[in-house]
């Protein structure tokens, strides 16, 4: 991806660059499920997020500073912000696909975090029932940038890793993780196609994109739930033959919309 795209895909929430919180914690699923249950306006500007976890201590948090590390993390995560459509439409899905949180979290943290995200080129490769070793991570996140990363920190950076991806239900085990088919749902897979579709990736192609590969599920499986969210009003989907349309009519603004048109 060129610069260019990716500060063009920042307007929409996407995050690039160096680094991400994968260096110090994992994606974070039980605080965002807590803090979007406080939190359950789905408009609510980010200042109640801030108030609700650094004031109102909804986390249950131990002192002050780890409040405010929590919040800083969390919005380096998820934004926190309804004027980005990826938060706006998390919220969206997270309320009417409950069984799909922990894919959504995923989808978003990968859009985010620049470590998490290249990760997925190794993770997702290993077949059912293959043990996936720390080892195997903290070799492949020191060869993107040599010497970066001191051995305990590679060391944490591929735990924590591997928690999100145990979160997501790519993985399971403790010690030993196993490689395991996340469960695609249906307001996982329109997030995805979401995802796709604010990069510019169109018709039947939303159903390859890198977002989609996170499922685990088939092309033929991806186009039944993504039906099934047609028809709950979620998104909506055409298809005549060989010929794919999706369209978001819920989430993406006017705005958005235009900007989308001189993107592409």
């Amino acid at each position: 991806m060129t610069e260019t795209n990716a500060i063009k895909l920042t307007r929409f929430g996407y995050r690039f660059g160096r680094g991400g919180v994968h260096s110090s914690r994992t994606m974070m699923l039980a605080e965002l499920r807590a803090l979007l249950s406080y939190v359950d306006k789905a408009d609510a500007p980010k200042a109640e997020y801030l108030e609700a976890i650094q004031t109102v201590n909804c986390l249950g948090k131990r002192s002050g500073k780890t409040r405010v590390l929590t919040y800083r993390h969390l919005v380096e995560l998820y934004t926190l912000d309804p004027s980005f459509v990826l938060f706006r439409a998390l919220r969206f899905f997270w309320q009417r696909d409950t069984s799909g949180q922990p894919l959504l979290a995923a989808l978003f943290a990968y859009s985010r975090d620049p470590i998490f995200r290249s990760s997925a080129s190794i993770v997702l490769a290993y077949q059912e029932g293959a043990t996936v070793a720390r080892e195997v991570l903290e070799d492949f996140i020191d060869n993107q940038e040599h010497g970066r990363f001191s051995p305990a920190t590679l060391k944490s950076t591929a735990q924590n890793i591997n928690a999100t991806w145990t979160q997501a239900g790519h993985l399971t085990g403790r010690a030993r993780k196993v490689r395991t088919q996340a469960l695609a749902t249906p307001g996982a897979v329109a997030f995805a196609l979401l995802l796709g579709y604010l990069a510019g990736q169109r018709g039947e192609n939303l159903f390859s994109s890198e977002y989609m590969r996170l499922l685990d599920c088939s092309f033929n499986r991806a186009i039944e739930l993504a039906e099934d969210a047609s028809r709950r009003g979620w998104i909506t989907l055409k298809r005549v033959g060989q010929v794919i349309e999706v369209v978001f009519p819920n989430l993406i603004t006017a705005q958005e919309m235009e900007w989308l048109r001189e993107q592409n």
